[in-house]
């Protein structure tokens, strides 16, 4: 279907501060930064952070036409962060709110470290659905909204202020998306009741993709805390199996959304998808090869990244790539190496953004047969493809066609 815009981008915006540390050989946060040291860093990238500059600059790098949805305060960092999206879509829908302090985050990536953020949520706080504006909406193929978890009033009273964004979007008839956020379990946001949430927003959600964390928190908060002290706090990424991954997406599924990914970091990008006829309520931008997204669960292995600068904005990046490859009508294990390729050309670079390469340019580089982690899942019953270079479950429709 015929828009002006092709993508709204909605959500947590912020100004990211990101010193760039030099490579020490430290493999520890506590080896570079303790009480008391001065640590000397290098230049500071600044740039616009969270899903709305991150997705949303992917997007429109990808050819994309985008516009902006989102509230920052009427300070300089307000402003600074909307002069900076400008260049990149219609920043219309971003309302400055007078006498409110504008979100930002200093993130601290050394080398071979994971990340750190120190983050003022700011504005975020305060977006509403009110802050929306269904004409503009209207006029755009896919709406997609990020990081609720960071957001008071997307999670306070179970998620109705976020279900009525999506409800708006929805009425609109826009295909809707949706981005979370792993939040601290001690937080405000890691207590709201997820499940309840999840439940009020996924019917108006059509393509779901938070990552694996995400989903096990949100549905199963006691197992992933369970897990969580079994493996001393680690990621779980590498302790979650297919069937725990078939487990979570069924039940988002069931719940609602037409589909799901369960973003895995460096295992790569894992989706499931329901039966042709939820994509009927899907609006603009439904699949237009309706059997080729009809009941898919496939798992395609990240691409090594031997010199990974940062992974700040990696899974943005990534969701800019599957959200391309979705609307320009290509079918799901494309989708899935596009979305792999754009996460694997984001960690090059030191900011979110800078990595990403245009479509064109990205097309080249899947076509140099690039390396991919390693991935076995064939203890589970599922297939390699050698020249699609994905895993099918026995799940699948077309593995079982």
């Amino acid at each position: 279907m015929s828009r002006t815009y092709d993508v709204m981008v909605a959500g947590h915006l912020c100004l990211d501060m990101i010193p760039r540390f030099r490579a020490t050989g430290a493999t520890r946060i506590d080896e570079i930064m303790r009480p008391g040291k001065l640590v000397q860093v290098e230049g500071a990238t600044l740039s616009t952070g969270g899903p709305v500059s991150n997705t949303g600059i992917g997007l429109k790098i990808l050819g994309n036409d985008v516009c902006f949805s989102a509230r920052v305060g009427d300070d300089v960092l307000g402003k600074l962060t909307v002069d900076m999206l400008k260049g990149s879509g219609n920043a219309a829908g971003i309302r400055p709110q007078p006498g409110s302090a504008s979100s930002y985050t200093v993130v601290v990536a050394p080398p071979n470290i994971d990340r750190i953020f120190l983050h003022n949520p700011g504005t975020n706080n305060e977006f509403c659905a009110d802050d929306l504006d269904p004409n503009l909406i209207a006029q755009c193929r896919l709406f997609h909204f990020g990081y609720p978890p960071l957001m008071r009033r997307m999670y306070e009273n179970e998620g109705k202020e976020l279900q009525r964004v999506f409800q708006i979007a929805k009425e609109a008839g826009a295909t809707t998306s949706c981005d979370m956020a792993l939040p601290d379990p001690a937080s405000e946001s890691g207590q709201a009741p997820w499940a309840r949430i999840l439940d009020n927003i996924l019917p108006y959600v059509d393509i779901f993709l938070p990552s694996a964390e995400e989903a096990f928190y949100m549905l199963e908060p006691d197992d992933f805390l369970d897990m969580k002290q079994q493996h001393a706090g680690a990621d779980l990424i590498d302790f979650l199996g297919p069937d725990d991954y078939g487990r979570l997406a069924d039940k988002l599924l069931t719940i609602g959304a037409a589909m799901t990914s369960l973003k895995s970091g460096h295992r790569g990008f894992y989706l499931r998808t329901a039966s042709k006829k939820r994509f009927d309520e899907m609006g603009a931008a439904r699949p237009g090869d309706a059997e080729a997204w009809d009941n898919r669960e496939l798992w395609c292995p990240a691409f090594s990244a031997p010199n990974l600068a940062s992974a700040t904005g990696s899974g943005d990046s990534s969701i800019a790539g599957f959200l391309t490859a979705f609307l320009k009508g290509l079918p799901p294990e494309d989708a899935l190496r596009y979305a792999n390729c754009l996460g694997w050309e984001n960690v090059q670079e030191l900011d979110a953004i800078s990595g990403v390469q245009t479509w064109e340019r990205t097309a080249e580089i899947l076509a140099t047969d690039m390396a991919q982690n390693e991935l076995d899942l064939s203890g589970a019953g599922w297939q390699f493809d050698k020249t699609l270079r994905l895993w099918a479950s026995p799940r699948d429709r077309q593995a079982l066609a």
